[in-house]
This record gives structure tokens, C-alpha cells and sequence, in this order.
């Protein structure tokens, strides 16, 4: 009769070195790993305060918070910034990817679990009791505890990237926002004027139909002004729409809902600056900020960690130690004899088939590929920024012609004009075909004030990154709320 039992014991220092678990990097266990440099990038480039929201108090607190900056009160363009970058749920989500990412590095810190094998056999010998042997063994991967700090250096490149991933969605937020304030604040000032046409219209068909009852105006003559009346009153409806869509788009970037929705844009929005901001050395200034550049860096740096990692595993991708002690009880004749036997196992994969050669070349053609994505970037980083230049300086020029040339030019025709009908020189349909003209000018300034304000938050942009071609908002635009108690 023979009662064997095996039972785990740990029998190199390789192994002990496996099971001993560091220190853990407070910047990967914290509660909001890696946000301090997030919210640091983006308050350089903003001038805006974020927050990542991670409870429920929190959140109620930048809810109260939010409602009193924009709940019965006309917003200027920094208020909607801010009130996107505290406010809107899906900025909160790319945030939780930054503590993912943390919490990726952290457990790639942390050491492989050994397993631990107990077995029973001979269950139910009546001979022996419950059991007619125990064996216990304990197995611990050795290339864990190889692999480890390159693993770890492919987590920290990734965690790195994650936070400008953040930052890079934090200014396009930004960016969109700004931008759905100025077109928002543009479409009711373009109500604002078609309204003051329509009275003009309206006037011009009202005085047609009183002109058509004297026989002083044919009917053709009377239709053609109620139809141009009519027409203005589509035109009306129509960007009344537009405009309403258009403070929507901003409502659904702000993340507002419920109450919270009732606040105004101005009706107009600010006159075009005299001067410009420099843009003679826009590609350095962008090389030097551009997020999405330094997310394309740091997935080169990912990429060739991960390539050492690849191999430092090609031959041998998994090598087990399986050690322990077998104890052996023999009873015969009423006497027990034990005997302790050492034992020690070692457990990989023969790398018959599969060399690792495909994953060393899989490695190696990803590094290519991102080099070429960098490279890529870094060319259309500089393109984006001469374009973003141009545009700006181009706009501002479009934009002044008109507000210096074009509509001084207008006042002086309608002044000229109502002299001349006051006078019983010109027709009073004269006077109202000059006032159409006008609106035409007055809306295409309008427009080209909307533009140059678009550009110059694409200028910013083309700068920090985020924005529609690349780059994002950038916290040097300010525009300050027009006219008006707005809409």
C-alpha cells in the first residue's frame, strides 16, 4: 500500500523574483491618472478650465453650475466654450479612456498570478480514507517576469497617448462649439435683416395694390411686387429655421436639455477687427503645438515598444516552471516509511511551425506604417497652417471691403436716393429697388463677417489641433456677445 503526496514548493530565486509584486506608480493608480496634464494642455491652448466628472456629486455640482451660466442669459462664444468643456457627456467619455489606459499600465505593472494545482486521487478508497494521494503544484511563468518592463513601456506610451487623444478631443470640441456660436449668432442676424426687408417689401406690394386701383400701375407691375413680397416672406421663414437649427446644433454641443435650454445668442455678431494677429511663422507655431502631431509621435513610440516586445518573444513565446516536493508514505506491516522526493518541471512550446517570423515581420511593416502616418502628419500640419493663414488674412480683406467700402457706399445711394424722391426726382419704387440692393449688400457682409470669424477660429486651430481640418479651437479668438437681448 502507497500514499503519495505532492505538495508545492518554490525552488529558484528566478521564480521568487516573479511572485514579488512592485511599487505601484501613483500616476497610473491614482483616481484621475494622467488628467492634470490634459487639463494643463488645454487651458494653454483654451484658456478654459476642464473637469472629469467621476460621481455623481460631481456631476450635480457641474450642473448647478452650468445652469447658472447659461439659463436666462445671452452667452458669448467663451461662455459656450465652457460650458461644452464642463458639460457635454461625450468629452466625459473620451476622459474614462485616459483612466483605462492608466489602468492597462497598472496591471501590466503587477506581476503574473502563479497557479496553483491541487488534485485528489483515489477518492473513496475504503483501504485509505478519502483519499489515496494529494498532489499540489505551483507554476509560474518565467518570461513574464523577462518581459515585464517592456511591456510596461508599451503601456506608458499608450497611457501617453490616451492623454493627448484627450487633449486632441478636448480642443475639436472647443473648436465645434465655437464655430456653431458664430453661425448660430450669423443666422438670426440674417433674420434680423430680412425681417427689416420684409417690412420694405411689404410696403412696396401695399403701395402697388393702391397704385393698380388708380390705373397708375399695371397688373403685371402689381404682381411682380406682391410676388417679390411673397418670396421675402419664404426667405423669412426659411432662416428663421436655419437660425433655430443652427442654436440647436450649439444646445446639443453644450449638452444642455430640459430648462437648461432656455438662454440666447446676441443678434449680431462683432464688427471685424482693424488688425490681424501675426501669422508669419504659423508652421513653427503649429510643428510646436499640434496635438494631433504628438498623438501620431507617440503611436510611432508605442509601436516600436511593442516591436522589442515582439522580439524579445519570437522563439519562445511562453515558459512555464513547475515546482514542488513529492512525499511518499508506504505502509506495511503496521509500520509507515516516508521519503520526500524534490521535483522541478519546465513547460514551452517548441517552435517547430511557428518561428515567430510572421509576428517579427506583422511588427515591423506596423512601425513602417506608423513612421509614414507621422510623416504624413507632420506634411499636413504645415499645409493646414498655410491655409488656415491665408484664409484668415483673406477673410479679414473680404470682410473690411465690405464694411469700409461696399455698405458706405449704400448709405450713400439711399441717402442720395430719398433726397431725390423728396424732391420729385426719382420714384418711390425706385427708392425701394435701392433698398433691396442694400439688403443684398448687408446680407453678403454679414456672411463675410461670419467667415472671417470662422476663420480666425480656424487659425487658432490650425495651431493647437482639433479643428475640422486637423486642428482645433484655440483660446485667443474672443468674441464678446453683439447687440441685442438676442435669441
Amino acid at each position: 500500500m502507497k500514499w503519495t503526496l505532492k505538495t508545492a514548493l518554490v525552488v529558484t530565486p528566478l521564480v521568487l523574483a516573479a511572485c514579488t509584486a512592485p511599487d505601484l506608480p501613483v500616476s497610473y493608480s491614482a483616481r484621475d491618472a494622467g488628467f492634470a496634464n490634459v487639463s494643463a494642455r488645454t487651458s494653454k491652448a483654451l484658456g478654459k478650465r476642464t473637469v472629469w466628472t467621476q460621481s455623481q456629486a460631481e456631476t450635480g455640482a457641474v450642473s448647478k453650475q452650468v445652469r447658472g451660466m447659461v439659463q436666462g442669459k445671452t452667452i458669448s462664444a467663451e461662455t459656450a466654450v465652457q460650458v461644452a468643456l464642463l458639460n457635454n457627456k461625450g468629452l466625459q467619455a473620451s476622459y474614462a479612456q485616459i483612466g483605462l489606459s492608466a489602468a492597462e499600465a497598472w496591471q501590466q505593472s503587477t506581476p503574473e498570478n502563479p497557479v496553483v494545482s491541487i488534485g485528489l486521487l483515489g477518492i473513496g478508497a475504503p483501504e485509505l480514507g478519502l483519499y489515496r494521494a494529494l498532489e499540489s503544484v505551483i507554476a509560474v511563468n518565467l518570461l513574464d517576469a523577462r518581459t515585464r518592463k517592456q511591456r510596461i513601456a508599451v503601456a506608458e506610451a499608450q497611457f501617453q497617448q490616451a492623454q493627448m487623444q484627450a487633449v486632441s478631443d478636448t480642443l475639436a470640441l472647443a473648436n465645434e462649439t465655437r464655430e456653431a456660436w458664430v453661425n448660430a449668432v450669423a443666422a438670426f442676424e440674417t433674420v434680423s435683416y430680412l425681417k427689416r426687408a420684409a417690412v420694405t417689401t411689404d410696403a412696396a406690394a401695399e403701395l402697388a395694390q393702391q397704385l393698380g386701383k388708380t390705373g397708375a400701375l399695371n397688373r403685371a407691375a402689381q404682381a411682380r411686387e406682391q410676388a417679390f413680397n411673397a418670396e421675402m416672406a419664404g426667405q423669412v421663414a426659411q432662416a428663421r429655421l436655419d437660425a433655430q437649427l443652427a442654436k440647436e446644433q450649439l444646445t446639443r454641443l453644450m449638452g444642455l436639455w430640459g430648462q437648461d435650454v432656455a438662454y440666447y445668442v446676441p443678434d449680431a455678431l462683432p464688427r471685424v477687427p482693424n488688425t490681424l494677429k501675426p501669422t508669419g511663422n504659423i508652421e513653427r507655431q503649429a510643428l510646436a503645438n499640434r496635438v494631433d502631431l504628438e498623438v501620431a509621435r507617440l503611436g510611432l513610440e508605442a509601436t516600436a515598444k511593442a516591436y522589442g516586445l515582439t522580439d524579445a518573444t519570437r522563439t519562445l513565446a511562453d515558459l512555464e516552471v513547475i515546482a514542488g516536493a513529492e512525499l511518499e508514505r508506504e505502509a506495511e506491516d503496521g509500520e509507515i516509511e516516508t521519503g520526500i522526493t524534490p521535483q522541478i518541471e519546465f513547460e514551452f512550446a517548441i517552435p517547430i511551425f511557428d518561428s515567430g517570423k510572421a509576428r517579427l515581420r506583422k511588427a515591423e511593416l506596423s512601425y513602417l506604417q506608423a513612421a509614414n502616418v507621422l510623416a504624413e502628419q507632420a506634411v499636413n500640419v504645415r499645409s493646414e497652417a498655410r491655409a488656415a493663414a491665408t484664409a484668415y488674412r483673406s477673410s479679414h480683406q473680404i470682410a473690411r471691403h465690405y464694411s469700409d467700402v461696399v455698405l458706405p457706399l449704400r448709405r450713400t445711394i439711399d441717402e442720395e436716393a430719398l433726397l431725390s424722391n423728396n424732391g420729385m426726382i426719382t420714384s418711390t419704387f425706385d427708392l425701394l429697388n435701392d433698398a433691396r440692393e442694400r439688403l443684398s449688400s448687408e446680407l453678403e457682409a454679414a456672411n463675410a463677417k461670419r467667415d472671417f470669424w470662422l476663420a480666425s477660429a480656424g487659425l487658432t486651430a490650425a495651431i493647437f489641433g482639433g479643428g475640422n481640418a486637423g486642428g482645433g479651437a484655440g483660446g485667443e479668438m474672443q468674441i464678446a456677445a453683439g447687440g441685442g437681448a438676442g435669441h
